[in-house]
């Protein structure tokens, strides 16, 4: 009798240069404004009392800027707030060049505008790229090595699928998650990753068929915790739930690791695993009119709803199983949804929230939006990317100021047409577990 083994499987499909101003903080520096009649030696005294070193003072405005303890900056702000004589004191924020990313195929990812990580005015990407230091790890099947919008973002490549030669890509899922996640973006080919300027760990957990034991995938979420991800991405699951699958999870979260795992596709509210797991957020798929995919997994489980309906990203440059084009294509599913979040955990990470994963966490779902479907389909909401990664000032003054208005930018036009996939690629269906136990039954 041959061993019972449990296969997990992808939820891929179906079953079934303009320049404007960036509000970025500066977390050492504040504006502080007085009110009339306030002598310099007071302001002075009062700076030296917080221990604010004066910089400069700007007369036709008449503000100081002085520097502040780093860590102690909010504070700061509430100090000065508190004294009479300040009529108000801001952040002094950073103002940079910035660019729409000149990726051509940009327009055709609907995605990233929608959670406004991208588009006209302020989005996300104006306010953080990430950097290199954070790795996004794809536990997938494989990344294509030589593809020209991944292969430079590529770190490490590690495989827990014994069962394949090789770490590429020969199946093509793995391919356009991790382009959804981190493509290599402002480079001016292909298309743009959520993570913008975040790395890739490839770590090959599921075979060339796109299945893969529980035990590879526990082996490589410890491998990816120890080997320096700051994400692990998981668009995969299978329907029973397993103890070592969720103790390799709870090790990941307890090594500061945010962990991101699809619903799945069953179109119901049964669990999927490792995504119902506590320490995992678990996402949903919308689409264009932030309505949820007929074919979502759903319930008061999931966390979060993301983009997942004919999602444009990479896919192998060679021939490989699910056969969607050469370089790019459409791809529909959670697992597609799934990445969107963890390009998104990979930006706060390098935000004034990013000091631990449950504050990751808990930015990304906070300022998720709450389109139809929140506390039925899912607890928080659609993501969204620029609400996540705002500052949020701990400014406090008597009048109210008015806001600096943003120019707004056009994104560049495509002149490559293209039309969304209608028809979604079959999901390789796992092996039922009788067949291991009864084959004949499976003749």
């Amino acid at each position: 009798m041959r061993k019972l083994i449990f296969f997990i499987f992808i939820f891929l499909l179906l079953p079934l240069s303009s320049v404007y101003a960036e509000d970025k903080l500066a977390s050492d520096r504040l504006i502080v404004k007085f009110r009339p009649a306030v002598s310099s030696s007071e302001r002075l005294k009062l700076h030296r009392n917080l221990r604010s070193e004066f910089l400069q003072k700007i007369e036709n405005v008449d503000v100081d800027v002085v520097k502040g303890a780093l860590k102690d900056i909010e504070k700061t702000i509430r100090d000065y707030s508190r004294d009479p004589r300040v009529e108000y004191v801001e952040p002094d924020y950073i103002a940079t060049a910035m660019e729409t990313p000149n990726d051509p195929k940009l327009p055709l990812q609907w995605g990233m505008g929608k959670v406004q990580a991208s588009g006209s005015g302020t989005t996300a990407w104006n306010i953080t790229k990430s950097n290199s230091s954070i790795k996004i790890a794809i536990l997938d099947t494989g990344i294509d090595q030589d593809h020209e919008d991944l292969k430079d973002k590529i770190k490490t490549n590690y495989k827990c699928a014994d069962s394949s030669p090789t770490v590429d890509d020969l199946y093509g899922h793995g391919t356009h998650v991790a382009g959804i996640a981190a493509a290599v973006t402002n480079n001016g080919i292909g298309v743009a990753g959520l993570g913008y300027d975040a790395s890739l760990m490839n770590v090959k957990v599921l075979d060339d068929s796109g299945s893969g034991y529980y035990s590879w995938i526990s082996n490589c979420i410890v491998w990816a915790a120890d080997n320096g991800a700051k994400v692990i991405n998981l668009s995969l699951g299978g329907p029973s739930k397993s103890k070592t699958l969720e103790n390799a999870v709870n090790y990941a979260w307890n090594k500061g690791v945010v962990i991101v795992g699809a619903a799945g596709n069953s179109g119901n509210s049964s669990p999927t695993y490792p995504g119902y797991y506590t320490n995992v957020i678990a996402v949903a798929a919308t689409d264009k009119n932030d309505q949820k995919a007929s074919w979502s997994s759903y319930g008061k489980w999931v966390d979060v709803a993301a983009p997942g309906v004919d999602i444009y990203s990479t896919f192998p440059n060679h021939p490989y199983t699910i056969n969607k084009g050469s370089g790019y294509g459409y791809g529909s599913g959670t697992s597609m949804a799934t990445p969107y979040v963890a390009g998104l955990a990979a930006l706060v990470w390098t935000t004034p929230y990013g000091n631990s994963n449950t504050s990751v966490r808990e930015r990304i779902e906070k300022y998720a939006d709450k389109i139809t479907g929140t506390n039925n389909y899912w607890r928080y909401g659609r993501i969204n990317a620029l609400n996540s990664v705002k500052y949020e000032s701990a400014l406090v003054s008597s009048p109210t100021t008015t806001p600096t208005v943003t120019p707004t930018v056009t994104p560049l036009p495509t002149s490559i047409p293209a039309t969304p996939t209608t028809e979604p690629i079959s999901t390789p269906t796992p092996t039922p577990w009788w067949c291991h136990w009864f084959p004949s039954r499976c003749n």
